[in-house]
């Protein structure tokens, strides 16, 4: 089912993506919101994305916002930015890989395994955010 909704949104994206996202250089540098996540400074790196977030629309600013959330345990809300991520570019395959991985954090492998689907698709020669779900599904699968 969720497979034939995303057909339906990647259908519609070229479109109503275009419309509802800035241009590309309407992003602001997120050099510093990224060097706080590898510093593990979630808190400080969420509160930058979301002051970045009411300015600019745009999936890298949610799928880090959503990243860091989680990262603190608030998965509510990260789930509600990967959402975002994914509705603006739902190709997006960091947000479907740190989906996946809230997924597993809140006992939803099914859900899961389903980006892990989507990755395959959009990765048919491979990538690393599959090859990082994939090993994360096989973590959470042993006993």
């Amino acid at each position: 089912m969720r497979r034939l909704v995303l057909a339906a949104v990647l259908a519609s994206a070229g479109a109503a993506g275009a419309v509802d996202a800035p241009p590309s250089d309407a992003l602001p540098d997120l050099a510093p919101a990224r060097a706080l996540i590898a510093q593990g400074d979630y808190a400080a790196a969420a509160a930058d994305l979301s002051a970045l977030a009411e300015r600019a629309r745009h999936a890298d600013i949610y799928n880090l916002l959503g990243f860091s959330l989680r990262k603190l345990g608030r998965t509510d809300e990260a789930g509600r930015w990967y959402e975002q991520a994914l509705y603006y570019d739902p190709a997006h395959r960091s947000a479907l890989e740190y989906q996946g991985e809230l997924f597993l954090q809140i006992g939803q492998p099914d859900r899961a395994r389903e980006n892990l689907g989507l990755l395959a698709l959009f990765c048919p020669e491979g990538c690393e955010e599959l090859d990082d779900l994939r090993a994360a599904i096989a973590a959470a699968d042993q006993p």
